[in-house]
């Protein structure tokens, strides 16, 4: 029998069967630890709002931030590929209810009001209360008899607008709040922990320090800060029972607190307590 001739062709056709051998094998390998359904077969699809540092799509396309890290590996996990899909955060959480997306990443809180339309996954983080002020202050006692600035929404105005009256003032966002604490219009201002990093890993805070507040009975989200979750589906309930695994097992195998830290955060948000609803 004559000897064979090996071409070019025919060796990398052999290296690509290989090749694809070897990622058969590959997924095979892979092992879900639980059964659910998802929207699209093998593949987790996420609305993914723009809220950096929580939650954003960088230049590759890829999901990102401190929810885009967690979903990304809970699929891991589950042996998922993801989709991730850019919506506006009005839109986020109708992209959820009416089956276009199996969750949505972005800081949401868990709040008995978005309860009664969708589930929420075990807490992710804590979103915390921080001081800025150019004089490092950290505890609610800090901002008695001055003037402080924060922005509407947050958990902790209405017990800052008892303790402190007319020298607390509201801001529609946290741009202009730090515009008038700049210029001195204000002395002190209060907004989220996260939001603070980012802007002070820009350089956008010049001066002003970040500190998370210490806890203070007289303004509870100082000790109770809100929940961070993964809406999803009412009718998606073995997608929640998986969720809730992973999640805990991440607080316990440290990679929460690991992927808080990746975004400049100490990693204390990550101790959420029991899961509780922000009424």
């Amino acid at each position: 029998m004559p000897p064979v001739k090996i071409t070019t062709q025919l060796l990398l056709s052999g290296i690509a069967g290989v090749l694809l051998s070897a990622q058969i094998a590959a997924a095979q390998d892979c092992t879900p630890k639980h059964q659910f359904t998802t929207i699209e077969p093998g593949t987790l699809t996420v609305a993914v709002t723009t809220y950096v540092p929580h939650s954003f799509i960088d230049d590759s396309g890829n999901m990102k931030g401190i929810d885009g890290d967690i979903a990304a590996e809970f699929a891991k996990r589950e042996c998922l590929k993801v989709k991730a899909v850019a919506v506006d955060p009005a839109a986020a959480i109708q992209y959820v209810l009416s089956g276009q997306a199996d969750i949505t990443t972005g800081d949401w809180y868990r709040t008995a009001e978005r309860a009664k339309v969708m589930s929420l996954s075990a807490p992710l983080y804590t979103d915390q209360m921080a001081i800025y002020s150019k004089d490092g202050f950290t505890t609610v006692a800090d901002l008695e008899g001055k003037q402080v600035g924060t922005v509407q929404g947050y958990l902790w105005v209405a017990d800052l607008k008892t303790l402190l009256g007319s020298s607390l003032k509201l801001y529609p966002n946290s741009v202009n709040m730090q515009q008038d604490l700049f210029s001195g219009r204000i002395d002190v201002a209060v907004d989220g922990y996260s939001t603070g990093v980012v802007a002070a890993q820009k350089g956008a805070l010049k001066d002003v320090k970040v500190n998370v507040a210490a806890s203070d009975e007289r303004v509870k989200a100082t000790k109770e800060a809100a929940q961070a979750a993964f809406p999803y589906a009412t009718n998606a309930t073995e997608l929640g029972v998986a969720l809730d695994a992973a999640i805990n097992e991440m607080h316990a195998d440290g990679t929460i607190v690991t992927i808080l830290k990746s975004y400049g955060l100490d990693g204390t948000a990550g101790e959420t307590g029991a899961p509780r609803l922000v009424e």
